[in-house]
């Protein structure tokens, strides 16, 4: 959250502030030392009521031409009785020129190999997001 700050190594520990005002505790994990204004990410566990499912919906190659292109449908759900946002993270592994075809949701490019979807769901809700990938090299 742009703390402006060196943060060094150690623990770091999560609390979530319950219905009753009172603090939880929600995970713990360690850091190495970073510098100032770096971007960390700190594993805290894993959430056992949102789900995810990822599945590759079709796949085609054609050597002449020198391309693949692969198809995929990622579901989610929330059953929370609260509102999250889900970041599905996407590496595009096969070869470096690519292009997203068709989507069913925005996405944000990370890197050359990386695109993230934020998904917003809402109480008990299900969502599936898709994206078909053009590889050519």
């Amino acid at each position: 959250n742009q703390l402006g700050i060196a943060l060094p190594g150690g623990r770091v520990r999560f609390y979530q502030q319950d219905d009753d005002g009172q603090l939880e505790f929600i995970g713990e994990n360690t850091i190495d030392h970073n510098p100032k204004n770096s971007t960390i990410s700190i594993y805290t566990g894993n959430a056992f009521d949102i789900k995810g499912e990822r599945k590759r919906t079709d796949f085609n190659t054609n050597n002449r031409e020198n391309w693949v292109k692969e198809t995929f449908e990622i579901t989610l759900r929330n059953e929370k009785k609260a509102p999250v946002t889900v970041t599905v993270v996407e590496h595009l592994y096969r070869w470096t020129n690519w292009a997203i075809e068709k989507k069913s949701d925005g996405f944000n490019k990370i890197d050359s190999q990386t695109i993230e979807f934020e998904i917003d769901l809402k109480p008990e809700q299900e969502k599936t997001v898709s994206y078909t990938v053009h590889y050519s090299w």
